[in-house]
This record gives structure tokens, C-alpha cells and sequence, in this order.
């Protein structure tokens, strides 16, 4: 089986650049950007979960596998 990585859909890129300066943005103190974090704070906290460094990392490290998995799936 060979692969045929397709470009990604830009709703995927979106994303996939939104959570990468969500985690870059709290684990390396942008201090002006970091109010800006509040209401995604504030809607994390909404389904029980609080923005920490531990979330920021996932985020970090979503970010580029959000666009690997897009572009070698078909649709996403």
C-alpha cells in the first residue's frame, strides 16, 4: 500500500494553527497574548478542564499531528 498525502482541508489547518499558538502562547509567557487565553479558558472550564502546561503541551504537540493525519486521511 503506498500513501498519497493530500493537501489538508483548511478547516484542518485552522485548527491545527489554533492550537498551536494556544500551547505556544501559555508555555513560553507571550505576556501581552496571555490575557488573550481567557475565554478559551473560561470555555475549558465550562466541560471540566483548566488551560495548564500540561494541556498547553498537548495542544503544542496537536498541532503538527493535526497536520499529518489531515493530509494522509482522505476527508479530514
Amino acid at each position: 500500500m503506498r500513501l498519497k498525502p493530500n493537501p489538508p482541508r483548511l478547516i484542518t489547518v485552522v485548527v491545527a494553527l489554533v492550537l498551536g499558538v494556544i500551547g505556544f502562547v501559555f508555555l513560553w509567557p507571550v505576556e501581552p497574548l496571555v490575557p488573550l487565553l481567557d475565554p478559551i479558558g473560561d470555555v475549558l472550564g465550562v466541560i471540566g478542564l483548566t488551560l495548564d502546561h500540561q494541556l498547553a503541551s498537548l495542544a503544542l504537540a496537536a498541532c503538527p499531528t493535526l497536520l499529518v493525519v489531515g493530509s494522509l486521511v482522505r476527508g479530514l
